[in-house]
């Protein structure tokens, strides 16, 4: 089973909501969602595109600009245009670090 790798810190969301970085080559989106910290791939899987800016409703990421949905928890593609997955990551919090799992 993979490891856990440290990708951030919760003192780099400052105000922010999400933050943007980087496992090995793969975008991921950290997004804070109350007392929980979530991770998915930064790229909608219709046209390649960052969901980074896209907005989070009722527990799902909008990408903006086709308006395709995906649950922030299985990654599952909730409408057209996008009918595949995005990838999700387990997360683990230790103190202020944040891990996911690849």
């Amino acid at each position: 089973m993979p490891d856990f790798e440290e990708i951030a810190s919760l003192d780099d969301f400052g105000s922010a909501d999400r933050l943007e970085v980087f496992l090995e080559d793969t975008p991921v989106l950290l997004i804070r969602v109350q007392d929980q910290i979530l991770a998915i791939e930064d790229v909608c899987t219709h046209d390649g595109q960052p969901l980074t800016n896209g907005c989070i409703e009722e527990g799902a990421i909008v990408c903006p600009r086709h308006g395709a949905r995906f649950d922030l928890v299985t990654g599952k593609a909730l409408c057209m245009p996008a009918t595949k997955p995005i990838q999700t990551f387990e997360v683990q919090v230790r103190g202020q670090k944040i891990y996911v799992r690849h």
